[in-house]
């Protein structure tokens, strides 16, 4: 399972994952021309996306209509890191959506691989090699 990293110009980093090309960019602030998301602001949208998804898969098992569903996330920094501490994801339904439903689309929503791998976050290990290349 390999993605791959390049750097196509400008301050863009983009990941190439099997027939994807996963675009990030800076702000003007950081060098970039804010052409594509951030590396972290993607980081944040994967955790709300992926609970989207089980929620989706929820409501579509059971043919419960989607209009008028979201999810709210919300990021609280640490004071004492700087980092995000804590992430709410508010799950709103319109008045429509039938109560018994409501604590198994919480539960749903909780089987997210990404909060999962959060909860349990892999090992990294960065290393560098040289690789020749052929400029013919």
């Amino acid at each position: 399972m390999d993605m791959i990293i390049d750097f196509p110009g400008g301050a863009r980093v983009d990941a190439h994952y099997g027939p994807y090309t996963i675009m990030t960019d800076q702000p003007p602030a950081g060098g970039g021309r804010a052409e594509a998301p951030t590396p972290f602001a993607l980081f944040l949208a994967s955790m709300g996306t992926c609970a989207g998804i089980y929620v989706l898969g929820f409501c579509q098992q059971r043919n419960l209509p989607t209009e008028g569903i979201q999810i709210v996330q919300r990021m609280h920094r640490s004071f004492e890191t700087g980092l995000i501490g804590q992430v709410d994801l508010e799950i709103q339904v319109p008045p429509t959506f039938p109560e018994k439903y409501k604590d198994s689309l919480i539960r749903s929503a909780q089987l997210c691989a990404v909060k999962k791998h959060l909860e349990t976050p892999p090992h990294f290990e960065i290393t560098t090699k040289v690789v020749e290349t052929n400029l013919a």
